[in-house]
């Protein structure tokens, strides 16, 4: 991404409190408030401005700033604070108006309390500890979706914990917006990969539409010579080529044609104003080869992508591409492939049949041509690597008919147990927690896809935040995790979702 997908947004900052206690105390009130609010937004961890507002002390004030709030395009969340007692009854008709993510700041102005200075003015001034008992009891009786975060504002993990909602609230700010051009359909007889594009537009905001792959392929045929030279060139300076496809090698020009094909899709979704796209194997159209090295190298632009059709994980490949944008690791389109069960510890071979985003592997990916297998195209140029070993999780997107799923397992990335010189595509190796057989039931039990989302960089409590804040069922694997009990959970959530919906 040339530019910071968290580039021009913002979350507001809004204290609580009333004119009970006199101008001279709001003076104060409002300056803690700013300090406060300036020690979030110095917070490098933070990757948006935080934007402090004036002190609320009347319903009207609370309402108006809560529309605006909803009604604004750079601003994806708003931070909520009861310095002092703000009464809850002020804040039902802004809360009941805002239509962005929500967290709730439980801090105080001091860290430690200046025992021998404490007098009832200090006391009045110094609320938070019950003004926010009061502001959540209201949240919790409207039934209000929030974060809510515990802590002085100057500690670290505090810091840390605002930054991942606001990470998670412009994921959701992205889906909102988010359009997703689907070349061709998804593979045929496939059930998993179909889902009800409206209902998702309605809960995540996701615009899916479909282009004929020939409309593509006029782009990719458009493309100038020296354009495509260009491209091939810097695939020779990025990537270890094989000698094959360098200048002068007998398959250089199928290199030319997999630049060629970069360029043309990249010009069409950047016209489009498209952030994620689909292609399908069984629906080529005029390409001559699969699209490759061109959605490995838009996928680490931080495009979304999904292969066969599959929309909903190339919604969920930008998603996360936004949330983790900045951080240490990467994102990618994956699938679980096959297992090993033993000697030693069982572990999943992931990968796909090309598309792979580069940003999980910490080498230098090496640029290969080998046949296909299936498509009945030319052979198709591809990016070959290794994930690098790491903390990580996988998560998929599942349309369960009555409601959406997300199912995610953490997992540690490891090395292969042995060298994979024949498998000519790009891979990670997993070990699933809490084990491969309790991961793998679990995974079943609930229904997960066999595409997924594979993220080193975004934080399991980012995506819980990015669920809550799109009311969508989040089903998460974990070291804790039983099959016994993820099956009382899953019975226990269509209970929930099913009358949450109402009749």
């Amino acid at each position: 991404m040339t530019v910071s997908a968290f580039e021009g947004y913002e979350v507001w900052f809004l204290t609580g409190s009333q004119s009970l206690y006199g101008d001279d105390t709001l003076r104060q009130v409002a300056e803690q408030s700013e300090e406060i609010c300036q020690t979030l937004a110095s917070s490098k961890q933070i990757p948006v401005r935080i934007v402090w507002k004036p002190v609320l002390t009347t319903a009207d004030a609370i309402r108006r700033v809560c529309l605006d709030a909803s009604a604004s395009d750079t601003c994806i969340g708003v931070i909520t604070w009861m310095h002092t007692f703000s009464p809850a009854k002020m804040w039902i008709a802004g809360l009941d108006a805002l239509q962005k993510p929500l967290l709730h700041l439980h801090t105080q102005s001091n860290v430690s309390l200046p025992w021998a200075e404490i007098d009832m003015d200090f006391m009045n001034l110094n609320q938070a500890a019950h003004g926010d008992r009061e502001y959540a009891y209201i949240e919790s009786r409207m039934g209000v979706s929030r974060t809510t975060v515990a802590g002085h504002a100057s500690d670290p993990a505090v810091a840390d914990r605002v930054a991942t909602w606001a990470r998670a609230a412009r994921g959701r700010q992205e889906a909102r917006t988010l359009k997703l051009a689907r070349f061709g359909d998804n593979m045929r007889d496939v059930a998993v990969t179909e889902g009800d594009k409206v209902e998702a537009q309605i809960r995540f905001g996701v615009s899916v539409n479909t282009y004929g792959v020939n409309d593509l392929v006029a782009r990719v045929d458009a493309m100038a010579d020296d354009a495509v030279d260009a491209l091939a060139a810097e695939y020779d300076e990025a990537y270890d080529v094989d000698p094959s496809l360098r200048p002068g090698g007998e398959r250089r020009e199928s290199l030319r044609y997999a630049a060629r094909i970069e360029l043309g899709l990249r010009s069409f979704l950047e016209e489009g104003g498209f952030h994620a796209f689909t292609s399908n194997f069984e629906d080529l159209g005029g390409l001559r080869q699969l699209p490759g090295i061109a959605v490995q190298r838009l996928m680490a632009d931080g495009y979304g992508f999904g292969g066969e059709g599959d929309w909903k994980t190339s919604a969920l490949v930008r998603i996360m591409k936004v949330i983790g944008e900045g951080l240490p690791g990467g994102t990618s389109f994956m699938e679980d492939y096959t297992y090993h069960l033993g000697p030693g510890e069982p572990k999943i071979l992931g990968a796909h049949m090309l598309e792979v985003c580069p940003t999980i592997t910490s080498a230098t990916p090496s640029c290969e041509i080998h046949p296909l297998g299936i498509g009945g195209r030319e052979d198709p140029v591809r990016l070959v690597f290794d994930a690098a070993p790491g903390p990580a999780f996988v998560v998929g997107w599942s349309d369960l008919g009555d409601r959406f799923r997300l199912v995610a397992n953490e997992i540690d990335v490891v090395p292969a147990d042995e060298p994979l010189p024949n498998l000519p595509v790009a891979r990670a190796v997993w070990k699933p927690r809490p084990s491969l057989k309790t991961s793998t039931e679990a995974w079943l039990t609930a229904g997960g896809p066999h595409h997924t989302v594979l993220s080193s960089a975004v934080d399991v409590e980012a995506l819980a935040d990015f669920a809550e804040m799109v009311s969508t069922e989040l089903v998460l694997i974990d070291a804790d995790t039983t099959v016994r009990g993820l099956s009382k959970e899953l019975r226990w959530n269509a209970a929930y979702y099913r009358l949450a919906r109402g009749f």
